[in-house]
Formats: structure tokens, C-alpha cells, sequence
């Protein structure tokens, strides 16, 4: 399928778009939402909160996969599959997410619940917020609810939008960038 909007070619980076870009590579969702400047802005320095943020970096990546898969996004899980590896997740794990057979333990089953049940009803059971407030505390359980819905968001913005994956890096060097999103650069005018 072909973008509905198109990502900015570097020739329109501004000096935020270019900073975001020197820390993490030209990546399409950032080069298309950035055609609205202050928007992106925002946006990006939320999304660094989240994912630079107090969950565990595999509470994290189960979360995001699950939202990824269960929104049909690729280009979401495509970009979280390695995160999810640096965060401990096995290659076994991260295909079970898809719904897989795999006996997860209860913490896993629990940030899978959340995201599941979040995307399905917009809101979690009684019996899941009780055991998410028996596993985190105050601002854990605001984080994981704020992480799952900013995924399940994104992941409908990048479907809507059409954002394509990016072309395979074409030697050893690209590959090895990774992904991950800014630190938040300066704000705009800087």
C-alpha cells in the first residue's frame, strides 16, 4: 500500500526533525508525523517518557507487541520485535505474543491481560486492576494503562496513515543502528 502521507524528505527536516533523526535513524514514523511540527514535538517527547519510562523494559516490549499484533500493525511490531530481544524476550516469547501457545508466568499473563483487554473493551476488569495493584504501584499501574493506550493509538495512526516500513539496511553498519526512540532533543527554535 502506498502512504497517505508522505514521510518528509530530508531536504524539509527541520533542526528538531534532524536531531531526532541523528539519534535514531530516518525512520518513517518519525519523517511522516513530523509534517506536523508542533504535533510531533509533543508527541515525541511523551513517547520517550513511555518508553524510557519506570516498567520493566520486558513488561514494556510485551505490552507494545501485544497492542502491535492485536492492531495489526506491522510497522509497530516490526520496530519493537528488537527491543523486545534487548529486553530478555526469547524468539519463542515474542512469536507466543501473536497468541501463540506458550505458558507465560503470571506477571507476563498479567501485562498480556492488560493490553488484551484494554484493546477489546477500553477498559480493564475489576479482577485485573486488583492484581495490577497487587504488582505495581501508583504510577506503575498509570504507566502501563498510559503505555498500552499510547500504542494502541499510535498503532491505528500508522495503519491510517499507510507508514511504510523502511527499506532493509543495506550493510552490516545500518543494521546494527537499531531502533530506538530520542532522548527528547531541545525544544522546538533550538
Amino acid at each position: 500500500m502506498n502512504p497517505r502521507v508522505e514521510p518528509l524528505p530530508p531536504e524539509q527536516w527541520d533542526g528538531f526533525l534532524t536531531r531526532v533523526v541523528e539519534g535514531t535513524g530516518p525512520y518513517n514514523v518519525f519523517t511522516t508525523l513530523a509534517r506536523h511540527p508542533a504535533l510531533f514535538q509533543a508527541w515525541i517527547g511523551f513517547g520517550a517518557a513511555l518508553l524510557y519510562g519506570t516498567l520493566p523494559a520486558r513488561d514494556r516490549e510485551l505490552a507494545v507487541l501485544r497492542t502491535a499484533h492485536l492492531r495489526g500493525s506491522a510497522y509497530e511490531w516490526a520496530h519493537h520485535v528488537r527491543l523486545a530481544r534487548e529486553a530478555g524476550l526469547s524468539e519463542a516469547e515474542i512469536e507466543a505474543v501473536r497468541g501463540h501457545g506458550h505458558e507465560w508466568g503470571a506477571d507476563d499473563r498479567l501485562v498480556l491481560d492488560v493490553a488484551e483487554e484494554m484493546h477489546r473493551s477500553g477498559d480493564l476488569t475489576d479482577r485485573t486492576w486488583q492484581a495490577l495493584c497487587a504488582r505495581y504501584d501508583e504510577p506503575g499501574r498509570i504507566e502501563l494503562v498510559m503505555l498500552v493506550a499510547h500504542y494502541d493509538m499510535l498503532a491505528v495512526v500508522l495503519n491510517t496513515l499507510r507508514v511504510p516500513l523502511e527499506e532493509p539496511p543495506r550493510d552490516a553498519a545500518a543494521t546494527s543502528a537499531g531502533h530506538a526512540p530520542p532522548r527528547v532533543p531541545p525544544a522546538a527554535g533550538g
